[in-house]
């Protein structure tokens, strides 16, 4: 049941060392029971490589099909993935839902490129939008066709450029028949539709570096501080978080920082930003593109996004049974004795 074994309709050979790295190193049943009392299940996990197919949408129903035979969509959970650039898979964000939901969950993903999120976009920006698209509309397409009342809860999820290609490609206006449970983006690129606008149309008085848009019942976003807690309505259907770092730079650069303040210099600052940051015309912009270069130097900031901080944006999104700060604090206590993911 595992992709890339002699049964799969996909070659180990092809999946490419990211993808076998995901698929290798799931956590298994016996690691997850550590955590979960109940029934344990070995997440399922299906990862297509660029080699395996020569066109986005070969690859999306390849993924599709190989999804099908090891019954992804007979779990409880199931996450459409938009890896950045390289293809790589965060363990911090794959592992805990693993955990979380006692391996009851499926997590399909498709490589689109080999480079690094920002060499990837200036080569060919277009591959990540395109393969995100057909990933997510063949999955979709075919989850509704299944029964209400027996398939899973439905959700994206998307690091970096992840995160962005996930947005760009999300028809949110189009599944509002039949909408998806939820979305994770972490770290969102600051040209990336959704964030962009929920930080442009943020509420009066919320700062820039964690905004609050409209009642909070669609979208909320949070930090290593928090964030998820405040005047807000109950969740709606759908329930999209944004897990952003206040000294992440590639989610707070802007061109216009080069003629005047950024926002997220304001006062109060995200606690992670030093007071002692001043703003320079075009210095600061420079400044920002360069951190960009040095941001997974130190966990927890910057674009170093880390497995406690996703635990609480799962638990926000999926709002699994029984969860509890008890629990939280368990698991995060689990993830650190597992160490860093790179």
């Amino acid at each position: 049941m595992k992709t890339g074994n002699p049964q799969s309709l996909v070659k180990w050979e092809e999946m490419g060392r990211r993808g076998r790295e995901f698929v290798a190193t799931a956590p298994t049943a016996d690691e997850i029971s550590e955590f979960h009392a109940g029934p344990v299940l070995d997440p399922v996990r299906v990862y297509i490589g660029r080699q395996s197919e020569d066109t986005a949408k070969n690859r999306a129903d390849l993924a599709l099909r190989e999804l099908i035979r090891v019954g992804g969509f007979d779990r409880s959970v199931l996450v459409v993935c938009v890896p950045p650039g390289t293809g790589w898979m965060d363990p911090g964000a794959h592992d805990t839902l693993d955990f979380m939901l006692g391996g009851d969950v499926a997590t399909v993903a498709v490589q689109y490129s080999y480079l690094t999120s920002v060499l990837s976009l200036a080569s060919h920006p277009d591959y990540g939008v395109d393969q995100a698209r057909e990933l997510f509309d063949a999955v979709y397409d075919h989850w509704t066709e299944l029964p209400k009342d027996n398939r899973p809860k439905l959700y994206v999820f998307g690091l970096s450029q992840g995160a962005y290609n996930s947005q760009a490609t999300l028809p949110l206006l189009d599944m509002l028949g039949d909408p998806i449970q939820g979305a994770l983006w972490a770290g969102s690129p600051f040209f990336s539709s959704y964030w962009s606008r929920v930080r442009d149309d943020r509420n009066e008085g919320s700062p820039a570096w964690r905004p609050t848009y409209g009642n909070g019942s669609l979208i909320r976003v949070m930090d290593q501080y928090g964030g998820l807690k405040g005047d807000f309505s109950p969740w709606g259907p759908i329930r999209a978080v944004f897990l952003n770092y206040g000294s992440d730079p590639i989610v707070n650069f802007t061109f216009d920082s080069s003629i005047r303040p950024p926002a997220w210099l304001n006062q109060p600052r995200a606690p992670d930003v030093s007071d002692k940051l001043s703003w320079f015309p075009m210095v600061t912009m420079l400044q920002l593109a360069l951190d960009s270069m040095f941001a997974l130097d130190v966990p927890r900031f910057g674009h170093y996004y880390i497995a406690p901080d996703y635990i609480d944006g799962w638990a926000a999104v999926i709002a699994p049974e029984g969860w509890s700060d008890d629990r939280a604090r368990v698991l995060k206590e689990i993830f650190d004795r597992r160490g860093p993911p790179f």
